[in-house]
């Protein structure tokens, strides 16, 4: 089957980031897992990471992509849900112990034998791919494939931080970067709290004005002063900057949520303007986003059945990976990129 893999560690942030191309046997399906054959796999920013060795596969080639969408098309032993035959999707979750005080406590997130799709076991930029049964997620009907594929990750991390920033309706909202996770928050924003103003921060005009598009109250330069300070934001950005520049956006007792598995190490120096007075002082706090639970994944998908969201994405075929990494890397998107593969 045709892949697109990682051949190896590449730490260099100047060059284009780069996948190769293979052709790798189609994988078997152990016990308790399904084989799905792939119609589609939206691409992440993580998958820059897991390349350029801010969190690396775990070992190599490793076929990348954690946004996938297709159909089961076989079953290894012991499986018991009758999925042959159906969609399903797959997340960046990709097996948890489920024993563990937190798997118990529904935040498998958190589990120490957490293994992400694409990085600890091979994902979706393949044709073909297996993973536990348990571990996949039945799509809504009226939502198609390619729809779907950007909800898996871009959506239901963004989910899991809206629910994080604690907001009450009327609260303000803001937004740091607004690329696939952002303009999906935006939305799951507008119709979880309608009363509260969105507001976008984003350098590239362009990413600006998609936000005012889809309902922002409000869209400015990461550094400009919003109309008013924000009750909570999420930082969707692998850039520090970012972070200094929320933090003083927040009201007193506002919440920073950053929803970035890792940060760049480019302009860490960033961090030198941080001011306990100006950016921290008045109870303000910051939260991380660590990977997403199950619960997550569902919860926005049935967001999606619901008609409340809905993504913006540009098809590439398999092969057009690589630019989509590197278009993403350069910044200014307008949503996600799915790779079609079958379907």
């Amino acid at each position: 089957m045709r892949a697109m893999q990682i051949n190896g560690p590449a730490s260099d942030e100047r060059r284009p980031v780069s996948l190769e191309t293979a052709a790798v046997a189609v994988p078997e399906a152990g016990p308790g897992q399904v084989l799905i054959r792939v119609h589609g796999c939206a691409v992440c920013h993580t998958e820059i990471d897991e390349i350029e060795g801010r969190t690396p596969p775990t070992h190599f080639p490793m076929t990348p992509g954690h946004q996938v969408v297709g159909e089961v098309v076989g079953e290894g032993p012991g499986c018991s849900q009758g999925l042959l035959g159906s969609r399903v999707g797959v997340a960046w979750i990709y097996s948890a112990c489920e024993s563990c005080q937190w798997c118990l406590s529904g935040r498998e997130n958190l589990c120490p034998d957490f293994q992400a799709t694409g990085r600890d076991a091979h994902g979706g930029y393949a044709e073909y791919m297996a993973i536990g049964e348990d571990f996949t997620f039945s799509l809504p009907e009226g939502l198609s494939d390619l729809d779907a594929a950007p909800l898996l990750c871009a959506g239901a991390v963004g989910y899991r931080a809206l629910h994080l920033c604690d907001l009450e309706n009327g609260e303000v909202l803001g937004l740091t970067g607004f690329g696939a996770s952002g303009h999906l928050v935006l939305q799951m924003a507008k119709a979880m709290f309608p009363d509260s103003p969105v507001f976008v921060f984003a350098r590239d005009a362009g990413e600006q004005d998609f936000s005012l598009k889809l309902g922002a109250d409000w869209a400015g330069d990461t550094r400009e002063t919003p109309p008013r300070p924000a009750d909570a934001i999420i930082d969707t950005t692998p850039a520090w900057l970012p972070i200094v520049s929320a933090l003083e956006a927040l009201s007193p007792g506002g919440r920073l949520v950053i929803n970035a598995i890792r940060k760049e190490a480019g302009d860490q120096h960033a961090l030198r303007e941080l001011d306990y007075d100006r950016h921290l002082w008045r109870e303000k706090s910051i939260q991380s986003v660590a990977n997403v639970t199950r619960n997550d994944v569902r919860g926005c998908l049935d967001l999606a059945a619901k008609g409340a969201i809905r993504a913006t994405a540009e098809i590439l075929p398999l092969e057009g990976a690589n630019e989509a990494l590197n278009r993403i890397r350069k910044g200014g998107l307008r949503g996600a990129f799915v790779l079609q593969l079958s379907g």
